[in-house]
């Protein structure tokens, strides 16, 4: 198997919500199930509040049926979808 890149998309349940705080939760849990090379971005989404997008790499088996799960676990995120799945090469 391969390496896969995932973009997901997370947003908060409000626009006072920490999103540092969400990201060392997003990037532990993803650590914990192989995911590695994190980049974060945040863009603007409607009254305020701010969609924070994730992409990552993690090994194919893996699957991603336990991303929106565990993700959606986290205190203070109201959604979270799975925006772009793509296999790296080389």
């Amino acid at each position: 198997m391969g390496t896969a890149i995932l973009k997901v998309k997370l947003l908060p349940e409000s626009p006072q919500t920490d999103l540092e705080k969400i990201k060392t939760s997003v990037k532990s849990i993803l650590q914990q199930q192989g995911g590695d090379n994190f980049s974060f971005e945040e863009k603007p989404f409607a009254f305020g509040l701010k969609a924070l997008f994730i992409t990552f790499s993690l090994p194919e088996e893996k699957g991603t049926d336990f991303v929106e799960e565990k993700l959606s676990k986290i205190p203070e995120v109201s959604s979270i979808s799975l925006e772009d799945y793509r296999r790296a090469f080389g």
